[in-house]
Formats: structure tokens, sequence, C-alpha cells
């Protein structure tokens, strides 16, 4: 796997371990949420619609976060908003810890999903504008992987911390990526490209947006939209339900966060064998066959009915989810041109977080309605279907094409 020349370059590589580490933060805060609700269940008596509501309030957050900071890294520069974000994010989650009770909870974590949710289109943006073309896809689905690094650690800290400290203890460690943040001040600069049409008069944000829909770049737009949307939906739906639904199987709270922790290592090699494929056969081969493979993965994992078959699946299901996470990270910025790049990105980030606003409350509808697990993951299976079609059929290959 020849991403050894990528590392090579010291500036390439800060870079890319930078915002990855900042990445890595941003995981490790969603990641601790999917586990925080499951104990917070017990001790404040949440019934599943208010834990839904919960995430999903996150992902509001994330929705309005990702719109505003595409927005503005495309005016005031990426690495500025990556800072910016970062700092909301990880304040924001270490207030977490003092919430005296359910609203309050609420409130910070919206706050803290505005910063999560605009940091991650920024920061795969300011990668793939800063990496030569031959290494720009391979570059981002490594920068993704640090998302990985980030839920394996969440869920070490809720088999290690929470079962003993406490939820408190578990979100005060989110705190820890402010300090980061002075750190990367002076670790990183903004890409070449976006120096260049700082140059030049700024594109107002109507002209921005318009050039998004214009003629020239609807396919992808529409394309993008259905693809985050479908992604996000079924990943958020599934994955933040995940320790939830291993105790509705019946497993206990500490067993269920092992599960979790054995499925979630295996997100690892799905983004390594995706960074590896994204090069060598492009970008909508990687999509269209992980997220095939994905919903596959999805209709296994809702009727699976022995132990070793839920595990199984849902080891496939971590592989390839987000494996396509990858890729899609990877596609996005290079859709669109420099002066419009962060909006469009930040734009179909924004609409694909509706889909994670409606996914944990749904899930927690049907649950709380008696519905069937398998049921559950059938929709799932049918939602990333249709992103694998839209890709697809919308899709144009990007591959070694030069950003302009």
């Amino acid at each position: 796997m020849n991403n050894m020349s990528l590392l090579k370059n010291p500036k390439r590589r800060k870079l890319l371990f930078s915002a990855g580490l900042s990445w890595m933060f941003d995981a490790m805060d969603v990641g601790m949420i999917s586990f925080v609700v499951a104990a917070l269940a017990k001790e404040w008596g949440l019934g599943p619609e208010r834990i839904g509501y919960l995430t999903s309030i996150n992902s509001i957050g994330m929705a309005v976060g990702a719109a505003a900071a595409g927005i503005l890294a495309d005016r005031f520069g990426r690495k500025s908003v990556l800072l910016w974000t970062l700092l909301i994010f990880s304040l924001a989650s270490g207030l977490s810890a003092f919430a005296a009770g359910y609203a309050m909870l609420c409130v910070l974590r919206f706050i803290a999903g505005f910063g999560l949710g605009g940091e991650l289109p920024v920061a795969s943006t300011l990668v793939s504008e800063s990496m030569p073309a031959k290494e720009r896809g391979r570059a981002v689905v490594l920068l993704e992987s640090f998302w990985a690094v980030g839920w394996i650690l969440s869920a070490l800290i809720a088999y290690f911390v929470i079962p003993d400290y406490g939820w408190r203890v578990a979100f005060a460690i989110g705190a820890v990526p402010a300090l980061y943040a002075l750190y990367l001040r002076r670790a990183i600069d903004d890409s070449p490209k976006f120096a260049e049409i700082q140059k030049k008069a700024p594109v107002p944000l109507r002209s921005r947006i318009a050039t998004v829909w214009s003629g020239e770049y609807r396919r992808s737009t529409i394309m993008l939209w259905i693809l985050w949307f479908t992604v996000v939906f079924s990943y958020y739906g599934m994955f933040l339900w995940l320790p939830t639904v291993m105790v509705i199987k019946g497993f206990s709270l500490v067993k269920s966060f092992e599960y979790v922790l054995i499925m979630t290592l295996a997100q690892l090699p799905g983004y390594f064998t995706a960074a590896y494929f994204i090069e060598k056969f492009g970008r909508k081969f990687v999509l269209v066959i992980y997220l095939l493979l994905t919903a596959v993965s999805a209709a296994w994992f809702g009727n699976s009915t022995t132990e070793g078959m839920l595990m199984a699946a849902g080891i496939c299901l971590s592989f390839f989810n987000l494996g396509a996470w990858g890729g899609m990270y990877a596609y996005t910025p290079e859709l669109y041109p420099t002066a419009i790049r962060s909006t469009g990105a930040g734009l179909a980030t924004s609409f694909g977080r509706i889909g994670g606003i409606i996914a944990p409350t749904l899930v927690g509808v049907m649950v709380g309605n008696a519905v069937g697990i398998g049921t559950i993951f059938m929709l799932f299976f049918v939602t990333i279907i249709i992103g694998a079609v839209a890709v697809l059929f919308l899709g144009k290959e990007t591959k070694g094409l030069d950003l302009s």
C-alpha cells in the first residue's frame, strides 16, 4: 500500500496528522454520546424517545455548523475556521460534564455539535487542497481513518471510565481538544490554492450558492446531497444505537460496550483498504462497492439470531460503512473549484446531517413502539442502496484530476 510516499514529505505529514488529531477528538465526542446515553438511560430513567432526541440535537448542531463553517471557510480561510470550530466543540463538550438536567445537556450538545459539524468538512477541504492530485484521495481517506481511532478511544473510555467513574468524567475528557487548538494555531497553514484565491476579490455568498446549483455543478450537487443524506442517516441510525441495541438483544451494559469496541476495531481496516483502492480503481468504484456491502451487512445484522452472527455482521457493517465514509470525504471537495469548494462541501454535509437528525429519533420512536430490530435495519438497507445508485448514475470520476 503506497501510503509511505504521502508520509515522507514533512509538511504534508504534519498537516495530515494535525488535522487527523482534531478529527480523532471529534469522533471521540460523537462516540462518547452513544455510550453515555446508554448509561444516562439508567441513571436519569430516559425512555427511547428522549434518548433519540438527545442524539438528534447533536446532529441539528452539526447541520447548522457544517453549512456555517463551509461558507465562512471560503471567506476567511480554512485554518481559522478549523481552529474556532475545534474550540467551540471542545468547550461545550467539557461543560456537558456539569449538566444538571436533560434540557441543559441538550443545549450543550447542540453547541458541541455546531463546532463538530463545522470542523469536519473544513478539515477535509484543507487536506484535499494541500495534496498533489495522485495522493489527494488517499490522504483524505487516511485523514478519515482518525475517526476510527477516536471511536476506539471513546469505546475504551466507555469500557474503563463510565462504569467506575460515571458519564460526567467521560464528557470532561472531551475538553482536552481546546488545548490542542492552541498548538494547531502554529502547526498548520491555509492551502496554497486558497491563498491564491485570497489575492482576488472574494466571491459573494449568494454567487457561491448560485454556482453550486448552476448547470455545470447541479448534477454533482444533487448526487452529493443524496449520498450524504443516505450515508449519514444510516450511520447515525445504526451506530449511535449499537450499544442500546445490544442491551435490547439481552446483553449487559458492560458486555454491550465490549462488543461495540470489537466492532469498532473493524473500522480501521475498512479505511485502509478504501485508501488503497481509491487511487487504484477510483472514487466511484470504492463508494458503490462499499455502500452495497454496507447495505448487505445492515440486513444481516438486523436479522442475526446468534451471538456469533451478530458479531460477524457488526464487524462487516463497521468495515464497509466507514470505508464508504472515507471515500465520500475524499470525493466531495473534488467536485467543486477552490472559490466555492468549502461552500459546496459544507452545504452537502449540512444536508446530510438532516439524516443524522431524523434517524436517531425515528429509531427511538420505532423501538418505543416495539418495531423489530430486523425491520429497522431493513430500512437502513434500502436507504444505503439509494445512495449507491445515486453515485453510480449521477457521479463523475475525479481520480487524478487537478483541482482548479
